[in-house]
This record gives C-alpha cells, sequence and structure tokens, in this order.
C-alpha cells in the first residue's frame, strides 16, 4: 500500500476510507476478498480448459475490461461456490461502485434468498457493518453510497418491473424459458461513483439438463450467438482443497479424474467430502454435475449422440461454411459413384420449416438394391415464417444437385383450404420425387439409434441446428411413461431426419444410383 493510501485511511468517514482500499488490480482485489472477506478463492484451474473461479470476481469487479464484454454465463460443479461468488461479487459492486443498483434473481425463491443470505452475512462483519443503512430487510439491503441490492421472486411482474445495473441469475437451470427472456431487458448502464457500469446479465448455474436453458446458452455462446457474453467453466477438482502429500493416489476414487492434480490445488472444498460424493452419485451425474463434461442424457431421446466423438457423429473436417467444393457444392463433395443425394423435409408456417440434404451410400453386394451403412447429413436449412413456395425458392438458390427424393411429413398429404392443394402436391408440381411413409414415431427413433450406434448416420458440423436437436430432443422427465418426445423445439429439425431415414428405408428395394459427376 502507498504512503497517500495509508495516511487517507487515518482520517474520513467510514465510505471514504473504504474508497481508498479500491482494488486497482486483479491482485490487490485477491488481496482485498482474502484479508477483509477471510476468502480462499482459487486463482488458478486444476483441470485443463477449466476457468480459475477468481475469474469471475475479475471479470466482474472490472466490468469485464478483461475479454471486452459484460454478459456472463458461469457453468459450475454443485459446491462449487458459484453462489457464494455471486454474493462476493455483488458486495464488491455494491462497496466500491456508488449507487449501483443489483438485482438478485433465482431459479426458485429460495435459491434467490440462499445468494443474498450470504451477501447479508458479509455486511455484518465488523468493517463493513458501519456501510450499511439500517437494518437490512429479507428482500433488500442499502449502503450509504446510495448502492442497493434487491431479491426478486420467479414472477413475469417481478422481473419486468427493473431497470437496474446488474442483474445476477442463480442455478438458470431452473428457470422458465418466459422469465429468462424478460430479464434479458431489465439492465441498464450507468455510471456509478467515479465507475462505468456496463448492464449486465449474468447466468449461474450447473448444467444437468441436456434440454435446459444453460444447454441452450452454452451452444448459442460457442456458435456466437450471444453478441459478448463469456463462458466461465469450473468443476469440482478446481475447487479442492489441496491433497495431503501422505493420501494415496492409486486407491483414491477420484484418481481417474485427479490424476494427481489435487496436490497442487488451492480451493476450499474438503477431498473427504467429494470422495463420499463419488460414492453416492452414479457415473453419468458425477460426470455432468460435479465434473462439467455434460448435461445428464437420462431423459435423452438420442442419449448416445455425441457431437464430440472425434467424427463418429459428427464429421471431424476442417471446412469453413463459406467454402465451395468440387461441383460447386458448398463444404462437402457431391454424392458420387454409388451414392445418391436425397433429402428429409418437416412443414410449417408458424413452426420452422427444416429441410435436410444427405448423402447416401448404396449397398454394392445385392447390385444397389440395398442401402449401405451410413447416411451423412450434408447441409440443413431451417426458416419460419414464409409459405412452401416461397421456403422452395430459398432451397432452390443452393448449388446442391437434383435430390433423388425427398421423405416428408405424412400430414403434408392434406389439402390447404384456401388453394385446394396439398404440400406435397405443391412440391410435386416444383418437380420433386416425394416419399410419404407413415410409422410410428418410436420406429423412426429406433433406426436413427441404431444407425449412431453402429456409425451409420454422421451430420456435417455446419448443420448447427440439427446438431443441437439432436441433444436436445427430450422425453418429458415428469411422465416417464409417455414414448413420444417433449415438442418444444428440436421436435421439428429432429422430425425432418426421422421422415428421412424412414423414407429410405422403407423405400429401399426400389433405389438406383445416380451419377451426378
Amino acid at each position: 500500500m502507498s504512503d497517500d493510501r495509508g495516511r487517507a485511511l487515518g482520517s474520513g468517514t467510514l465510505m471514504e476510507q473504504i474508497k481508498v482500499l479500491r482494488p486497482e488490480t486483479p491482485d490487490e482485489l485477491h488481496r482485498f476478498v482474502s484479508v477483509v472477506l477471510g476468502l480462499r478463492v482459487p486463482r488458478r484451474a486444476v483441470m485443463e480448459g477449466s476457468t480459475p473461479p477468481f475469474e469471475y470476481l475479475v471479470h466482474t469487479f472490472f466490468e469485464g475490461n478483461d475479454s471486452g464484454g459484460g454478459d456472463l454465463v458461469v457453468w459450475a460443479s454443485r459446491g462449487g461456490g458459484k453462489t457464494y461468488l455471486g454474493a462476493v461479487a455483488t458486495l464488491l459492486d455494491m462497496v466500491f461502485k456508488a449507487g449501483i443498483q443489483v438485482r438478485i434473481l433465482g431459479g426458485s425463491l429460495e435459491q434467490s434468498s440462499k445468494m443474498f443470505r450470504y451477501l447479508r452475512q458479509m455486511f455484518d462483519l465488523a468493517v463493513l457493518r458501519g456501510l450499511v443503512v439500517g437494518t437490512p430487510t429479507q428482500r433488500g439491503v442499502e449502503l450509504i453510497n446510495g448502492s442497493r441490492a434487491e431479491l426478486l421472486s420467479q414472477s413475469q411482474r417481478s422481473v419486468r418491473g427493473q431497470r437496474v445495473h446488474k442483474l445476477r441469475c442463480d442455478e438458470v437451470e431452473d428457470f422458465k424459458s418466459d422469465i429468462w427472456e424478460a430479464a434479458q431487458l431489465v439492465t441498464r448502464s450507468g455510471v456509478c461513483g467515479d465507475v462505468a457500469v456496463k448492464g449486465t446479465v449474468e447466468a449461474l448455474s450447473t448444467m444437468h439438463r441436456p434440454f435446459g436453458l444453460m444447454h441452450r446458452l452454452i451452444e448459442r455462446s460457442a456458435a456466437g450467438g450471444c453478441g459478448q457474453t463469456r463462458v466461465m467453466r469450473w468443476c469440482a477438482l478446481d475447487v479442492i482443497e489441496r491433497c495431503a502429500p501422505e493420501r494415496e493416489c492409486g486407491s483414491c476414487v477420484l484418481w481417474k479424474d485427479c490424476q494427481g492434480r489435487a496436490k497442487e490445488a488451492e480451493g476450499f472444498v474438503s477431498v473427504d467430502d467429494l470422495v463420499t460424493q463419488w460414492h453416492r452419485s452414479s457415473g453419468d451425474t458425477w460426470a455432468s454435475e460435479m465434473m462439467c463434461r455434460r448435461p445428464r442424457h437420462g431423459d435423452g431421446v438420442y442419449p448416445g449422440f455425441d457431437p464430440a466423438s472425434g467424427g463418429k457423429h459428427v464429421l471431424a473436417v476442417g471446412v469453413d461454411d463459406d467454402e465451395v467444393c468440387e461441383g460447386g457444392v458448398p463444404g462437402v463433395m457431391p454424392p458420387g459413384d454409388g451414392e445418391i443425394l436425397v433429402g428429409g423435409m418437416d412443414f410449417g408456417l408458424r413452426s420452422p420449416f427444416v429441410m435436410l440434404w444427405a448423402r447416401v451410400g448404396l449397398g454394392e453386394d445385392l447390385g444397389g438394391d440395398r442401402v449401405g451403412d451410413e447416411i451423412v447429413i450434408v447441409d440443413e436449412y431451417v426458416e419460419r415464417g414464409l409459405t412452401l413456395d416461397e421456403h422452395l425458392d430459398v432451397i432452390g438458390q443452393r448449388d446442391w444437385p437434383e435430390l433423388a427424393w425427398v421423405g416428408v411429413d405424412p400430414a403434408g398429404g392434406q389439402r390447404n383450404s384456401h388453394t385446394g392443394l396439398s404440400d406435397v402436391q405443391i412440391l410435386r408440381r416444383r418437380g420433386y420425387q416425394v416419399r410419404v411413409y407413415r410409422s410410428m414415431i418410436r420406429e423412426g427413433i429406433e433406426s436413427i439409434r441404431r444407425r449412431l450406434d453402429h456409425g451409420g448416420l454422421r451430420v456435417h458440423p455446419r448443420c448447427r441446428r440439427l446438431i443441437e436437436a439432436m441433444v436436445l430432443y427430450h422425453f418429458d422427465p415428469n411422465h416417464p411413461s409417455r414414448d413420444d418426445p417433449v415438442k418444444d423445439g428440436p421436435d421439428h429439425v429432429c422430425d425432418a431426419l426421422r421422415y428421412l431415414v424412414i423414407s429410405l428405408e422403407r423405400g429401399a428395394s426400389r433405389l438406383r444410383t445416380r451419377s451426378y459427376l
């Protein structure tokens, strides 16, 4: 500490003295958190690819200046300290950014109250108690510098009535979608004291649902669809305490994940506690909620589909979306000898209209009369709000060769009351060879699962909507006896794939190879 700062601490009001202590570097921030709050927050991640938990405090306190952004998604393990660190970040904002308005919103009122309870406990510390105006209530706390934090309930009225600088959302995995959407519009930037504060929304949560909000946020961020949102992730081993030297690694149940890294850890979670939790958990739950590797797939329609399978399910090719290969086909070679190009289509106006293109290898041992072992989905089109003719006009502008056929939703055979034509008739008038086969949803799902298991179905990485849908498509966890998947978005793209596969398998005896070279 400089002499000037030391002299300033000896005079002036309590708030003026606290202001002098305002951290100006990450090192000073870590020292303040350690000395004043008595916390041990790891500055170094144990696992490769993880974010040190302290990076969260650096990002929020210095307004994202380290990464150029403000909004944040924190994916952390159960017991990984995310709720407590959210309270610490709120305290730091309130103390050092005069007049800031922070709101805390949890997946439930109980979850919101948990973060707020931590915040109130910190303000009970002797060094900070004098900063609080009056007595904190169960829903709010105000400081003498005008800063205020309040607790929000999970309701449209509570969320929409806000205009605040920061909104901290805890356990967003349990949020209702409409509440999360409303929460995106409540923040504003401003100057708090002498700090330029960015209007930000923070999402802190585990990710245990393959079709949950956290998964969608992370997928969107990975695809560049969340603007400047930054994603941070840390798992249970990133917050584990340093393992005692005398503890034997080889016989430890954590060895498979830890590989001895805990010997250099600097966290706060007991090794014995993690060992106990490992014994209590299934492998799927441990991987999802403690190691933050993936969401649990227990309710997923295609639990075996793995986008990171090293080429088994998603092609491992380094092709840019805009690259055009031989034959004018973007990114993928056109069908060759022994292959055909086919399509799968799901109709929609308010719901998305979906078109998939696929290369199909035909079995050579039966002279082309049997479907081969592999379907490769090479392109997708997912849009809404247009008529079928308008969709077909857009699709026709793509450089794909003519389709051998397109498998469609059987409902497309119903006539439109205004035009007198069905969707199938419109397709045929436009020159498409249409296949329509009625089948049970379960039949199509089992065919796709079988192909995934045996390497008979792969997807080009450009088909982001299909890849996301395959992961998010799910059964109703609240009704385990129901066999039909939930229709909440991913079903449209997966239906198009199902129509394609069923049409291929039902019509196999009529297939013949065609060359486009």
